[in-house]
């Protein structure tokens, strides 16, 4: 992460804008934890530039929901269910759920669908997208940055190994079941 930035210098934080735009947890938190590792990189332009690409790519989601709907989603598997599940959030907890759905794993993206689909005023959901999004930065990023200080700067290059190690192995797993699924429909 810290040869990332070091290479691409000021461009990295638009790197780190574009991922935002689609998900970013883990990366956010790794560039804050690398950042206070190594002192490449700047923390606030870290957390404006995620900041900035979330809530943009949450605003390009929720359009997508109001201009193509439902139906839509049916062409994703898996997306249909979490669309329905993210309406009923939404349903139930209204400006609430917008505040925080970005911090719940797997349904960011179809949330801001869901608003979309819902129906929801665009300016309401663009002024509280944007809190959200500024709390959302403001939380992996100052989690990384006080996870690198509490680790250390050796602790931050072991839980980058271990981070990659662990999605070298879900991308192992993932392609095994793909070759599984393929050997079984082969197989009937």
């Amino acid at each position: 992460m810290a040869e990332f930035w070091a290479e691409w210098g000021s461009l990295a934080y638009l790197g780190a804008a574009i991922w935002a735009f689609f998900e970013g947890e883990t990366f956010v938190l790794l560039a804050a934890a690398a950042g206070r590792a190594t002192g490449l990189i700047n923390p606030w332009y870290l957390m404006i530039s995620v900041w900035l690409g979330s809530f943009a790519g949450d605003q390009v989601w929720f359009t997508l929901g109001r201009k193509f709907g439902a139906q839509a989603a049916r062409r994703f598997p898996g997306a249909e269910r979490r669309l329905d599940q993210a309406l009923r959030f939404l349903d139930k907890y209204g400006t609430v759920f917008v505040l925080t759905f970005r911090f719940v794993y797997g349904i960011r993206n179809i949330s801001s669908v869901a608003c979309g689909v819902a129906g929801m005023n665009w300016g309401r959901f663009a002024f509280w997208n944007f809190i959200a999004a500024g709390l959302w930065a403001a939380s992996f990023v100052a989690g990384g940055w006080f996870l690198a200080e509490w680790l250390g700067p050796d602790g931050v290059y072991w839980m980058l190994a271990g981070v990659g190690m662990c999605l070298v192995g879900l991308i192992a797993l993932k392609i095994w079941r793909g070759v599984s699924r393929a050997a079984a429909k082969q197989a009937a």
